[in-house]
């Protein structure tokens, strides 16, 4: 069950950070990839620390929100594309 929430958490982050992205972005289906290998590694990553239960659902699934747009985010600044916010 914690797999699944974690998959629809990374397919919205990924999409919402490829949105903010201006002109950076891999385009929405690497986004949404890349959003939830970040949500999936760092739920297993909260999941191994201890983090179950109640309590543990709504943190893991913080976490791999975090983890979905950091990992985004980190792959733009790897292969040196400058990341910018979309100016309104």
């Amino acid at each position: 069950m914690y797999l699944v929430s974690w998959i629809f958490i990374g397919l919205a982050a990924g999409w919402l950070v490829g949105k903010t992205l201006k002109r950076d972005a891999y385009g929405p289906l690497m986004d949404i990839v890349i959003g939830v290998g970040g949500a999936v590694a760092a739920g297993f990553i909260m999941r191994s620390a201890g983090f179950v239960g109640y309590r543990g659902i709504f943190l893991t699934t913080f976490v791999a929100m975090i983890g979905a747009v950091l990992l985004t985010l980190l792959v733009g600044f790897v292969n040196g594309r400058r990341v910018l916010a979309r100016q309104l």
